[in-house]
């Protein structure tokens, strides 16, 4: 009974055919009524037709009433004055059609007699001079009964027929609707997590069309997603081997020098090196695992980008220093955004660090804030050696590196650009890049103003 309560199929087979026996039986009983309504119409037309002729007799020519009832066309009818039979044909009295007292009710109506016959009778008072006559005729409703009995036999035995041949029919019908939905269902379950790249089959653009979309739609980003934690899985492996490798090289050289304390600083001092690069590597991660899961919180308030910039470039001026660099900045004098400050410190950090990472030695990084409609903009521009075409549209994401022997070499770990976008997009802004091989690049964040009130 539970996998029945389940069955969409059984479920929509019986609501069919519950909304069709409802259909059906409103027919049957209007066709029923509709019958019934004609017939005694008809009916009440003869009887109508037969209390004129008797009236007319009875008012204009009362002596021939008695032959009217041995030789005429109306085969039942009564005459009376006061109490008392002037004139009734025979099969009146035969009927018992006196007992069904025609002068107390009006208009036309059904009796049945002691013999179960069913009659139908009118009667009327008719007036002529010095004499008032009851008149009363009626009509066999024999036919009448007979047809209506036919029409219900008719009528009850082809409706349960209906109904089992719609309970066959939709049942069929269901099916062949739901058929698609079994489909999908069978394809569902051979989609595995190793086989996320199979879709189900959309064979028309109907409802079931459009779910299978919805839910090929879902299993894409759920292959994007799986592809990207792989890669990231894979990635983040490599990148952490790589420094405890040199670690463990590094402690195993210390080693086998024994005791030679300068020997062993180096060790130490190379170790320490590699675990901060490590360190670095792993708060990466982490930033990067935070804003997938959507943890942090971000804390937006009005925010002056030219102050931030000129922070950040405080900041990393140390760096450009031992490279012999210059940054220079050129900022309006207040430029307010709503946003995050800390996140948006962390995108521009990371991006004027990176120019500084591959600008030459005595090379130059230049900084300009500036506003512009509804939008505002800091762009960092470096002299380095430019980011070929083909690799633009790839350096924001994870890992990626153009050069990876060189970008190990100036300490980077491929995730400073996919950070910064991050932090860009997460305050509802947008990074631009325009390279040219040779000619440097230029990395342009554009963020919306703090509207005035």
């Amino acid at each position: 009974m539970r996998r029945w309560h389940g069955s969409i199929r059984l479920r929509l087979t019986l609501w069919y055919a519950a909304a069709l026996a409802t259909i059906i039986l409103c027919f049957a009983l209007g066709v029923y009524w509709s019958v019934r309504s004609s017939l005694l119409r008809s009916l009440d037309a003869q009887l109508k037709r037969d209390l004129g002729t008797v009236s007319r007799v009875i008012r204009d020519e009362p002596n021939e009433i008695n032959e009217l009832a041995q030789h005429g066309s109306v085969d039942l009818f009564q005459v009376r004055e006061e109490n008392v039979v002037l004139a009734e044909t025979g099969d009146w009295s035969k009927a018992a059609l006196e007992k069904a007292n025609a002068a107390t009710l009006p208009g036309s109506w059904s009796w049945m007699a002691p013999s179960g016959l069913s009659f139908r009778i009118e009667s009327v008072s008719v007036t002529a001079p010095g004499h008032t006559y009851q008149v009363s005729v009626a009509e066999d409703e024999q036919n009448l009964r007979a047809s209506l009995k036919s029409l219900g036999f008719i009528l009850a035995l082809g409706i349960p027929v209906a109904l089992a041949l719609a309970l066959i029919g939709g049942y069929l019908l269901a099916g062949r609707v739901l058929a698609p939905i079994g489909a999908m269902a069978a394809k569902a379950r051979e989609i595995t997590a190793d086989r996320l790249s199979e879709r189900l089959p959309v064979e028309h653009d109907d409802e079931f069309g459009r779910l299978a979309r919805v839910f090929n739609d879902t299993f894409a980003r759920l292959e994007e997603s799986f592809e990207r934690l792989r890669r990231f899985t894979s990635d983040a492996s490599h990148e952490l081997r790589t420094p405890l490798t040199a670690i463990r090289s590094v402690g195993e050289v210390g080693l086998r020098k024994g005791t030679d304390p300068e020997a062993l600083r180096e060790a130490i001092g190379s170790m320490l090196e590699e675990a901060d690069g490590l360190t670095r590597l792993v708060d990466s991660l982490l930033t990067i695992s935070r804003a997938e899961a959507g943890t942090l919180q971000l804390k937006r308030e009005p925010t002056d980008l030219a102050a931030l910039a000129r922070e950040v470039v405080d900041c990393l001026e140390v760096l450009a220093e031992e490279k012999e660099q210059a940054i220079h900045l050129e900022a309006a004098e207040e430029v307010i955004a709503d946003l995050d400050r800390s996140t948006l410190r962390q995108g521009l950090l990371n991006i004027i660090d990176n120019a500084v990472k591959y600008a030459p030695r005595g090379g130059q990084v230049w900084v300009h804030v500036w506003d512009a409609g509804d939008e505002a903009f800091l762009e960092v521009r470096d002299d380095g050696p430019g980011i070929a075409a083909e690799h633009q549209p790839r350096v924001f994401d994870r890992f990626y590196r153009i050069d990876s022997g060189r970008s190990r070499e100036v300490g980077g770990t491929g995730l400073g650009l996919a950070i910064a976008r991050w932090a860009v997009e997460v305050n509802g802004g947008c990074i631009r890049l325009t390279s040219q091989p040779g000619h440097g690049s230029t990395f342009t964040i554009v963020v919306p103003k703090l509207a005035r009130a």
